[in-house]
């Protein structure tokens, strides 16, 4: 097929030698199957702002180093330049995102280069040569579906621990390949220690695999794995080795002695205050003297 515009540049650097064909267009970018030398891989060109419908929440941006003083306060303008800095990063984050994953051991596309804003990543197949189905386009038995939420488990840990929260994971952004789940889809990933939201987007990832997976075995439904993982991450206790029950005990609110104290003594003092005015109306009242004309 004709070389799209914005991988002619990759195609010059040799960086591709063919463009094959599009895999996909979604909200924030299109990815095109090419090859390199003998090996088949994924374009993702991301979509300039203007042209896609998914939001940059200011949720997902929370936290995220800015290269300089002058481009944060460009981006909290809104002027072009800011936009320009907004969208760069934006971009660096997927990219930032997969090479730390993949490091980690994360089942992620592996990144080989990244280029004028189009991405160059490893194609996840179905080992037959076509892309891998999203989870969405596969039906599972009891017990698939059971292996496949603990491996999720245990890569949202990994993700964790690497101190990220990928903040948009369905099983629209998860591959199937022989050898079982591939996250994707990451340029939302925010940092856990620095994002205010991160416990929140941890737990709607994890509330999305136990709804996805639940569909084939409801009992995944009632786990409380986002907790649980989120309270051993925040006093440093959580490994990719640490195994997780999916139970979690909320723990008892310590009481506030001196607000309970205060409170009381506040009661007791309108109670006493109201028992006065009623004294006070049932009490008889002295006559008073008579006025002077009367005596």
């Amino acid at each position: 097929m004709k070389t799209p515009k914005r991988l002619l540049p990759l195609q010059e650097d040799g960086l591709i030698d063919e463009v094959v064909r599009p895999l996909m267009s979604g909200k924030e970018a299109a990815v095109y199957v090419v090859r390199c030398g003998s090996e088949l891989r994924c374009a993702k060109v991301y979509k300039e702002a203007n042209q896609r419908s998914f939001r940059q929440a200011a949720e997902y941006q929370e936290g995220r180093k800015v290269r300089s003083s002058r481009a944060m306060r460009a981006m909290a303008k809104g002027s072009k330049y800011g936009r320009k800095e907004q969208e760069e990063s934006w971009q660096n984050a997927e990219v930032a995102a997969l090479f730390r994953l993949a490091g980690a051991g994360v089942r992620v596309p592996k990144p080989y280069d990244f280029l004028d804003g189009v991405l160059l990543m490893e194609l996840v197949s179905d080992g037959a040569g076509d892309a891998a189905p999203r989870l969405n386009d596969v039906d599972l038995l009891p017990e698939d579906a059971r292996e496949f939420h603990a491996f999720m488990i245990g890569e949202i840990v990994k993700m964790l621990c690497e101190g990220l929260v990928h903040g948009d994971l369905s099983e629209f952004n998860v591959l199937l390949d022989p050898y079982g789940p591939v996250i994707i889809d990451l340029p939302q990933a925010v940092d856990a220690a620095g994002n205010n939201h991160a416990f929140a987007m941890l737990e709607r990832d994890v509330r999305n695999m136990a709804e996805y997976f639940g569909q084939f075995a409801p009992e995944l439904r009632y786990t409380k794995y986002a907790k649980e993982m989120w309270a051993l991450y925040e006093v440093g206790e959580l490994t990719p080795d640490t195994v997780l029950t999916g139970e979690f005990e909320e723990p008892e609110e310590e009481a506030d002695v001196e607000s309970v104290m205060r409170e009381i003594k506040a009661t007791l003092a309108e109670q006493a205050r109201r028992e006065a005015m009623l004294n006070a109306e049932d009490a008889p009242r002295d006559m008073e003297p008579p006025p002077p004309w009367m005596q």
